[in-house]
């Protein structure tokens, strides 16, 4: 671990106001968060709740008792605190339930769902003004960014936000995420796709508030050297959900197994469609062929490419999936959908190989093309593949980024 880095400024007081967290999912949040701090500042972790099922890993452990829940409150201490704020500061709360209305009027979703937005902004303006928070950042552009806006025109502090995709980019309109960024210091995407897709939708007059700061790959990844022997099956990483494209690689297995290839292929994840991926693989004649080891931790990832021959991702709609940069650093090339920012890292025959989302047979074509690659062909993509992640993934540069973003957008309202 290297020293602490000492910040240019004074040290900033920060919340990171998230949907739910930590969360298996969000490991690249946790790394952000302590990054900022290992530079000096104070942040907050609060989250509207926490994460569905268990916490595997030791570090997501230790997060969950920084970190607070709000709807996990006692009900009276929240209502008390949000009470209070009604008698304390009732114009600055008509403020936040008339934008909370504008936001309802736009979106897909009811006017009770914009009130309890409404009432979780009560308490936290409450409680960012104890904690003396200066800046609010939030992840996702979802219901986490509407709480922060809220928040801010009740007189809170001002907020920023780093969206990811797909979700935000698949309804934006609803979200209302022009409105978002307008009220916003600054937006972060995670890729320059990301940041294209946002000035789809923002005001031109914003484009000047919009950043690329990626998201990044710990020590723990990049510290390994590559396994001198590649394994001869892949591992997928994941949530077992629609978008990730998971029934294209059981039809691919299928293709290669006419073809005389029996490859493995690890699922390392869970999700709503486990008993539905189940079921396809025993119809395609692949079950065999196939393990799904439900949530693991963070060490358990790592070592699950490591003896892999490739990850592979046969995603339809993504950000720019964290793992991807994981398989780089731990010497793995990897196999991907053309897709959103995975070709910003992912280049086709030079470190990994790109096909068509939704085309099980050119998947199954790139399989066969990485079964048939030597040792020193996978071993040189990988190379290459760990070069890029340490030049566009590294965690104190980005840091470094989002830190002078930060300084930059409490400086006007900091207390002289």
């Amino acid at each position: 671990m290297p020293p602490p880095a000492a910040p240019s400024r004074a040290p900033l007081r920060l919340a990171y106001l998230t949907n739910r967290y930590p969360a298996v999912s969000h490991t690249f949040i946790r790394r952000e968060i302590l990054e900022l701090e290992r530079r000096g500042h104070h942040v907050a972790r609060v989250a509207i709740r926490s994460a569905a099922g268990a916490l595997v890993d030791a570090a997501d452990q230790r997060e969950q008792q920084l970190t607070l829940h709000v709807l996990e409150l006692p009900r009276v201490q929240l209502a008390a605190s949000v009470f209070r704020t009604l008698l304390t500061a009732p114009l600055a709360a008509l403020r936040g339930l008339a934008q909370a209305r504008a936001l309802q009027r736009a979106s897909d979703r009811g006017w009770l769902r914009h009130l309890a937005y409404w009432i979780e902004a009560l308490f936290l303006l409450r409680h960012f003004a104890r904690e003396r928070v200066q800046h609010v950042h939030v992840h996702f552009g979802t219901n986490p960014a509407a709480v922060a806006l809220l928040v801010h025109t009740m007189g809170g502090p001002g907020y920023s936000l780093t969206v990811h995709g797909p979700d935000e980019f698949d309804a934006p309109g609803p979200l209302a995420l022009s409105a978002k960024v307008a009220e916003a210091s600054f937006a972060v995407a995670i890729s320059d796709f990301g940041a294209a897709q946002l000035k789809r939708w923002a005001r031109l007059e914003d484009w000047s508030k919009l950043h690329v700061v990626r998201c990044t790959v710990g020590d723990a990844f990049l510290a390994l050297e590559a396994p001198s022997t590649p394994g001869e099956g892949f591992v997928c990483v994941g949530r077992l959900s629609a978008q990730k494209g998971h029934f294209v690689l059981v039809e691919a297995l299928r293709i290669l197994r006419e073809r005389g290839l029996a490859p493995r292929l690890v699922f390392a994840g869970d999700g709503e469609l486990r008993g539905d991926l189940e079921r396809a693989a025993a119809a395609a004649g692949v079950a065999s062929q196939i393990e799904i080891t439900g949530w693991i931790d963070e060490h358990q990832v790592r070592e699950r490419i490591r003896a892999s021959r490739a990850l592979v991702l046969a995603s339809f709609a993504e950000g720019l999936p964290m793992v991807l940069m994981e398989s780089f650093a731990v010497g793995r090339p990897v196999v991907a959908t053309r897709i959103a920012g995975v070709p910003e890292l992912v280049e086709d025959g030079v470190n990994g190989w790109l096909v068509t989302a939704g085309r099980a047979d050119l998947m199954a074509d790139a399989l066969e093309r990485c079964l048939r690659a030597t040792p020193d062909e996978l071993a040189l993509f990988a190379a290459r593949g760990k070069a890029a992640v340490r030049e566009r993934h590294e965690t104190g540069t980005e840091g470094a980024k989002l830190e002078a973003l930060f300084l930059r957008a409490v400086v006007p309202t900091r207390p002289g």
